[in-house]
């Protein structure tokens, strides 16, 4: 099918996102970049660059960091024409403190944002009915019990309103009250997607399983279980009622790793755009890698998706 026949409608928060401008320590750093950060605006962006209708919806504060976000969205081709400005609340703001190793620890300063105001009552204004598929994550859902409302009938319109929906965990621990909390939430939210993505390593933290099979078990009612165990492999299992489990493993690609944080909203994408093209499962798995790998190579969340298309040629 041609991308322009699927509307990708992409749900959750996305913040000013700072990081020194150097491979520098925050501290130590006199000048930076601000740039959106958000692991759905990001899926959003990867989709508008591979040609597809990509939305984003969520709330912004009335502010200067939320006029550059949506500068800088509009840029890379998302439809932004339902997105609330909220004066009364901040857009959230993160820092990212590189430190030894290539990693970097990262400070969020979300807390009462604007995006943590949203609820099922934004669904009246959303343009739902024209979705051919959701995307959210388990971030969305943590930010405050009226989001963890807005994800529930987002899943539950589904049906009715006829898109797909996919959910990413995203297991974020300082968002959640307890781990337990979280594995019991997303698991009740994830039961009823379509697609289920999760790393491995936050299956084992949040349900004690330590294989993509056990995760495929424990989300039986999902089409299609995506599994990623980060510099090893990616692994789909497909659950279609009335055929026999298939299993598909791709290993992950080598890469130079910059900074790691938004290679798991690049996967995402590839990956669903895949999946809407009526891609093979080890092809969309292997998209998936590529889009990753290259993320990685990156200080930014967000990596120019023409930039790899240039590289291949």
């Amino acid at each position: 099918m041609e991308n322009a026949v699927h509307k990708v409608i992409c749900v959750g928060e996305a913040m000013a996102m700072v990081t020194p401008s150097e491979r520098a320590p925050l501290a130590d750093s006199d000048t930076f970049t601000i740039t959106p950060g958000g692991a759905e605006s990001n899926v959003a962006s990867h989709l508008a660059a591979m040609g597809f209708d990509a939305v984003w919806l969520s709330r912004l504060g009335d502010d200067a960091l939320g006029d550059l976000i949506l500068r800088t969205l509009a840029e890379r081709g998302i439809d932004l024409s339902a997105v609330a400005r909220d004066r009364s609340a901040p857009t959230g703001v993160y820092f990212k403190d590189p430190v030894p190793g290539n990693r970097r620890s990262v400070s969020y300063y979300r807390a009462s944002s604007a995006a943590s105001r949203m609820s099922a009552a934004d669904l009246a204004d959303w343009p739902m009915h024209e979705a051919t598929w959701v995307h959210t994550t388990g971030i969305t859902a943590a930010l405050s019990e009226s989001c963890a409302g807005l994800v529930e009938r987002l899943i539950a319109d589904s049906s009715s309103l006829g898109y797909h929906v996919s959910f990413d965990v995203n297991y974020r621990a300082a968002l959640w009250p307890s781990p337990g909390a979280a594995a019991i939430r997303c698991l009740e939210l994830g039961r009823d997607c379509h697609v289920l993505m999760v790393g491995l390593d936050e299956a084992q933290e949040l349900w004690g399983i330590s294989t993509a099979e056990q995760v495929a078990d424990l989300f039986g009612t999902v089409a299609h279980v995506v599994v990623k165990d980060g510099a090893n492999e990616a692994v789909e299992i497909l659950q279609i009622p009335g055929k026999e489990r298939e299993i598909f493993r791709v290993p992950a690609r080598r890469a130079d790793v910059v900074e790691a944080i938004g290679a798991g909203d690049a996967f995402a994408a590839a990956f669903l755009a895949g999946l809407l093209r009526g891609h093979a499962p080890n092809k969309r798995l292997a998209a998936g890698h590529s889009l990753a790998a290259f993320t990685l190579g990156t200080l930014h969340d967000y990596r120019p998706y023409s930039e790899l298309v240039g590289e291949s040629r």
